[in-house]
Parts: C-alpha cells; structure tokens; sequence
C-alpha cells in the first residue's frame, strides 16, 4: 500500500471513470500468464488485496490501478553456453567465420526455442490517479515501467493524457539552491544524502550518505557540479530522494503516519487498507504541492 518510489504526471483532461465501464475495459486487459515463445506478458490485477477481485479501487476522489508483469527469464550464461556450438557448427559447415547479423539471427532462434522451459519472473506495480489534483502516481522507480503501466491503461481507456509534472530544467535549478539550505520546500529540511555530477563529457560523480550536507566538503562540489539526487525530510512524516528527472526515490513514511490507523484493526481489511491509502495520498499530494511550489518560485 505505502509506495516507495514515484513517477508523476499530470493528467491535462479529467478522465470519466464511471466505475462499472472501467472495470469492463480493465477486465479487457487483465493479466494472463506468458504461454509458449511469449517473451513478457502485462495486465491489470487486483490492486487492493488478492481477495478482493475488482480490478479498479476506488476511495472517494483517488482511484488504484495495479498492472502485473510477468517475464522468461534466460540467463545470459545459459543462452551463450547452448549458442556457441551452434555457430561452431555453422562455421565448420560454411567454412568462414559468421557475420555479427547471422550470429544474431542464430541467437533469436536459439531463445525462441529455450522460452518455453525459462523460468517466469513477475512483479505488479501500483498506480494512483488523484482525480483532484489530477495526478496520475506510478510507484515504480524505473521511467520504462511507469511508461508500460500508463500505456496499458491509455489502451484500457481509449486515452490518457499525461505529460510531467514538474519542469526539469527548473527543478535542477532548484535542487542547486536546496543544498545550500536556500528555498527549501515548504515544511522540509535537508536530509543527509545527496548526489552531484560534472557537467562535462567526463561526468565526474560524488556521492555523501549519512553526512552533513551544510558541510564545506559537500558545498565545495557545487561550483563544479550539478545536484542530480537530494534527500528532503518533514520531521515525524516523511523522508524522500528528489531526482533531477523529476522522480521521487526512497520514500519513508514516518511510523506516525503509518501505524495512524491501527486502532482499526484488520478485521475489516477494505476499511483499513482504505483508511491507509488517504493518509498516503494526503501525504503524497502535500509532498508535491510543496515541491512543485518551490520549484515555480525559482
């Protein structure tokens, strides 16, 4: 339920989610395991509980997707080991050596033939959509697997328009400022990692954890670098990486927000895990009003 990372965009039309519709075309769309040559299969799932069979969640203005993926996993050392005496072979019956486009070509074919005895690795991602700040949230660190969960619900959906959420070249401005202690959004303080890198075709890196980032050592950096990762903390709420790509990384809900509900017990499960996902999203929607406020200020 507690996301760890996200990916943010911001939805530029409301979209009409009338409940019975959207469970339809997500049901359309729902997963189904790889069979055969299928390389990597995706779907939506049950994102609440497993035993709660709907597809979409929805708490008042916040509706919850998940999309689970699965793939054929084929270890680089398994495909070369069954590859090489195939192009050893080839080799002796053509007598020359094969082109890197025919080596390819065999190495396809080998994986085609090898996919059905791989081994299946699955993962299910989570999505929110804040119809009242008109969020769409990925909880995924990774650019490619937030894009794949917004393709399959634009596909479910007929359309999602998503664009980011922050501007980038405005938020690296203020990521400069943040680490000097300087326009900090509203609430946070600096936390104690941070990461920065040279401009330049060399990319020199650095990277301070579990450091006091108002220390000469750490400020030094920026007059040569740039601020590509920033820790940020509200004392007693929540701790988080800023990325210069506009993703927020290591989300840590402080135990006062996360045991807030425990008086309900779980004897009802729809109730609490309900009652969960409000403080979480009232937390994450003031976690990026106050950033992207303090970024337009730049």
């Amino acid at each position: 339920m507690w996301f760890k990372n996200l990916r943010v965009y911001q939805i530029t039309e409301t979209l009409n989610l009338q409940s019975e519709a959207l469970e339809r075309a997500l049901q359309e769309h729902k997963f189904s395991p790889c069979t055969g040559q299928e390389a990597v299969k995706m779907g939506f799932t049950y994102p609440l509980h497993h035993s709660i069979k709907q597809y979409h969640h929805q708490q008042g203005h916040l509706h919850l997707f998940a999309v689970k993926r699965q793939e054929k996993v084929l270890p680089a050392a398994v495909v070369n080991e069954e590859l090489q005496p195939k192009i050893d072979a080839l080799e002796a019956e053509k007598g020359r050596p094969l082109g890197r486009k025919e080596k390819n070509a065999l190495k396809e074919e080998l994986i085609q033939m090898l996919l059905p005895r791989a081994f299946s690795r699955s993962s299910v991602t989570t999505a929110l959509y804040d119809e009242q700040n008109q969020w769409f949230i990925v909880n995924s660190s990774s650019a490619g697997r937030a894009e794949e969960v917004l393709s399959l619900v634009r596909k479910a959906l007929g359309s999602l328009p998503a664009l980011p959420w922050i501007d980038q070249n405005q938020l690296n401005l203020a990521m400069q400022q943040w680490l000097t202690n300087k326009g900090l959004p509203q609430g946070f303080v600096l936390g104690n990692e941070a990461e920065l890198k040279a401009p330049d075709e060399e990319g020199a890196k650095v990277k301070f954890s579990n450091h006091l980032l108002s220390a000469a050592e750490v400020q030094s950096h920026l007059e040569d670098k740039l601020v590509t990762k920033l820790e940020l903390a509200v004392e007693n709420q929540i701790s988080l990486m800023v990325c210069d790509d506009g993703s927020l990384k290591k989300l840590r809900f402080h135990e006062m927000l996360t045991d807030s509900n425990d008086e309900l017990g779980w004897d009802d499960m729809v109730l609490r895990l309900d009652a969960d996902l409000l403080v979480m999203a009232n937390e994450l929607a003031s976690v990026l009003k106050a950033v992207r406020q303090a970024v337009n200020a730049e």
